[in-house]
């Protein structure tokens, strides 16, 4: 069951107005504007150094901002009050390599005030069962991962905000991931995942189309492909990047 305890239902899972960000005077995100709502599975797509990770850096509040504001289930990116309500996960594992998986998820466990029963609930759900006493620098890399998304899940978090979480896996772990991310949307969780694989945007409810900075297109695969007369989401993309104004480019 999701936490509710702050925020209307009635919010979107996030809100973003006029976000511009501009680290050391070189602008990564010009002013972007968006809304995501709740109980979705929204891929965010887009080349490397679009700005896909500065976007969903901005939105759990870990992101110096320029201007434009960032709202989350109802309440400022970043607030104490999201702490448990949103689970993130980086490109780059964010665990300790010295621990276990199960200390790992203990420890993550403690921090949040998750029930007692959340490390093994998570540890299951990412297919890490047999490797709960094996210290995370001893996994593969794919495995690792894994732990950083468990660790996410701790707590049944609204909203995931997950950068990349699928790369360097094979194509059976992928699958199972995209049908947990699924299964999460399902129980009314609200996910934004980046990727630059494109077959990916066929398992989204809805696409963010990114190239430097900018969105180039939010809607559903279906109506992508349908608006662009491409057989597939790549190919929409590259159409889009041809017909786009000058200044989107």
């Amino acid at each position: 069951m999701m936490n509710s305890s702050a925020g209307s239902s009635g919010d979107p899972a996030i809100r973003i107005d006029g976000l511009v960000v501009r680290p050391g005077g070189t602008t990564v995100l010009p002013g972007l504007d968006l809304v995501v709502e709740r109980g979705s599975v929204t891929g965010l797509l887009g080349p490397s150094g679009c700005g896909k990770t500065t976007l969903l850096r901005s939105v759990v509040g870990v992101q110096r901002t320029t201007a434009g504001t960032v709202t989350v289930l109802g309440r400022p990116a970043g607030s104490a009050a999201l702490r448990d309500r949103v689970g993130y996960v980086t490109q780059a594992p964010s665990v300790y390599g010295d621990l276990t998986v199960a200390e790992n998820l203990d420890h993550f466990a403690a921090i949040l005030g998750a029930p007692p029963g959340d490390p093994a609930r998570v540890t299951a759900q990412v297919g890490l069962d047999a490797h709960r006493r094996t210290p995370v620098a001893r996994l593969s890399g794919g495995q690792r991962a894994r732990v950083s998304l468990a660790a996410a899940l701790l707590g049944h978090p609204e909203l995931l905000v997950l950068d990349e979480p699928t790369v360097g896996l094979d194509p059976v772990l992928r699958q199972e991931l995209w049908q947990l991310f699924r299964a999460l949307a399902a129980d009314g969780a609200t996910l934004l995942v980046s990727s630059h694989v494109m077959d990916e945007a066929t398992r989204c409810d809805r696409l963010l189309l990114m190239r430097e900075g900018r969105l180039l297109a939010h809607d559903t695969p279906a109506a992508l492909l349908a608006a662009t007369g491409a057989p597939d989401v790549e190919t929409a993309f590259l159409t889009l990047v041809r017909t786009a104004p000058e200044a989107a480019r």
